[in-house]
This record gives C-alpha cells, structure tokens and sequence, in this order.
C-alpha cells in the first residue's frame, strides 16, 4: 500500500498581507521562503512560510484577500494547525504569546500539552512539542533557533462524513490509526515532522470558505515520478483527482474527499530554491513564466508589505 511520509504544506486564507506577514514571521518568527502570486488567480498573492530551507512538512502558505468576507470554520475544513516546537519551549512560547498580547489557552491530547490561541484573521493554531524533527536554525525578531518553530506537528481535521474521511486518511493516503480519544482519531505517518492527524468524529456543522479558514492540505509525494504514481492511486481507489498541475516549486494534483476537504498531493522536488538562490529567498516577488510580461502590471495591483521586527 501506498504512504504518504505525510503533510507537505497547508494553505490557508487570510486578510491583510501584511498584518499576515507581521504575525507569521514578526510574531511567530518563521522565514518568508517564497511571495509569488496565486497561479490560477495572478491578482493576489501567494505568501509561503517555513523552516530555514522551506522544507516539505514545514511550508503555510496564505492567499491574502484583504478585502473577502470571514469564513467560519467548520466541517470540510482543516480545523487547527498544530506546529511543533523543541521540547522545553512552551514556556518560551505563553511568555512571547502574552508579550503580544495574544490571548491563549492550554489544553491536553493523546498525552500531551498544547498552547491554543489564533491568528489575526482567525485561524485556529497550536504549538506542542516535539522531540521528533530538526530544530530549525532560523532566528527572527526574538526567537531564537532552539526554540523556534520546527515545522508542523500536524493537523485537526473537521469532516462531515467522519468515517469516510478516516478511510481515505488510512486506506488511501496510507497513515495508520494509533489511538483514539473522545470523539477524535489519531493517525501518524512516518516523516519526523507534519506527521499527526487528528479527525474529529463528530459534526461541528459545514465551514464557509474565506478569510480566516485553511483552503486545503497538502500531502506528500517523494518526486515528480512518485507523484505520478500517486494520480493512479487515488484514482484507482475512486478519488476524482484533477490532472498534475505544475506550482513550479512542486507538482500538484486534488481531490475532495466525502468529507468536504480539499486535499492535495505535492511533490518534494524541485524545492523554493529553484528559481532563487537559497540564502535569499523570499526577499522579492518571483513570478512564474507565464506571468513575467505582466509583472509591472500584476505588481501594482499588489498591496505592498515587508518582512519587519513587530
């Protein structure tokens, strides 16, 4: 059986990009790896975030619509974004938290302890940690390395079909089931990092597409061939997947499973570093090559930010 080693990104919809950008890296401090535009939308941006590199199991990505209206979120959804942090942080993390004045709270699952609290635009997050995965060596703004975030730990998922979400997490993505507690199931994956998926297994009534709700979440694929043999996979086992897609910075395919979410495979290669040398990535606007003619003018339909101490 197919296995996906797990999460390769998880994209999300956001408001401001630069209240975006003061929080994801001023506040959580984690490296802008890429701003390019949406492909299949050139008007708006495509924000990612990372570790130091960008690596797979590490990267958020944000479409910034300042102006759409607030989602809710709900089932069909990614619920929360969980990310992992060094063992012995959390402290590190409620004290920077209560700093910025970023209410939080604590909670347990499957044995461990979770900071909650959201983003400006409403995404629910978490940090837990980790002995699992490289700490990141990246700095920013007052986080320092050994206790910045390392990548994800994971994700919460929302489902109105729960049994049918879990089958797909399990028999086609290829995970295993490793606990249950309450009304969620745990399932892990083999990579050190986005490797926990937590489904609930009760509604919380249908999520809204917007700003303040995760767009999809990406699984991974070892390279474009294994990729490909993924498209055969999914589809084999009754998936109606869309053909490959090129992002440039990997190869994409989606489908929707019964639960309503949206989830994508993309794959490892090539990287962030394609098209720009790594130690400076993220710092200006890379456009793909169908859009370069148009970069003056795609440019000045673009809210201006900049990565800056908050």
């Amino acid at each position: 059986m197919k296995k996906t080693a797990g999460i390769h990104h998880i994209t999300a919809i956001v408001g401001h990009p630069q209240e975006n950008v003061d929080f994801y890296a001023g506040v959580l401090g984690m490296r802008m790896i890429k701003q390019t535009v949406n492909f299949d939308d050139p008007e708006t941006y495509h924000l990612y975030f990372g570790n130091a590199d960008g690596d797979p199991g590490t990267v958020i990505t944000f479409f910034p619509w300042a102006k759409s209206r607030q989602g809710s979120i709900g089932d069909g959804q990614v619920g929360i974004t969980v990310y992992a942090v060094p063992a012995g942080s959390l402290s590190f993390w409620e004290k920077r938290l209560a700093d910025y004045n970023i209410p939080f709270d604590k909670s347990t699952r499957f044995g461990e302890t979770y900071l909650d609290f959201d983003d400006p635009h409403g995404l629910h997050l978490e940090l837990v940690e980790r002995e699992d995965g490289n700490n990141n060596p990246y700095s920013f703004n007052g986080v320092p390395s050994e206790h910045a975030i390392k990548g994800f730990a994971g994700a919460v998922l929302l489902t109105g079909a729960p049994e049918e979400t879990a089958a797909v997490v399990e028999k086609v993505m290829g995970l295993e089931r490793i606990g249950q507690e309450d009304d969620l199931i745990r399932f892990r994956s083999e990579a050190a990092l986005g490797n926990t998926v937590d489904i609930k297994m009760t509604s919380v009534g249908a999520g809204v597409m917007g700003v303040g709700t995760v767009h999809h979440i990406a699984w991974r694929a070892k390279d474009e061939a294994d990729h490909l043999d993924w498209l055969k996979h999914v589809t084999a086992l009754g998936q109606h997947a869309t053909p490959v897609r090129d992002r440039n910075y990997f190869k994409a395919l989606y489908f929707r499973e019964k639960g309503g979410i949206l989830f994508e495979i993309a794959s490892d290669s090539p990287g962030f570093a394609i098209d720009e040398p790594r130690e400076t990535m993220g710092q200006k606007l890379m456009l793909p090559p169908q859009y370069e003619s148009r970069r003056e003018a795609l440019t000045a339909g673009l809210i201006p930010f900049e990565v800056r101490n908050v």
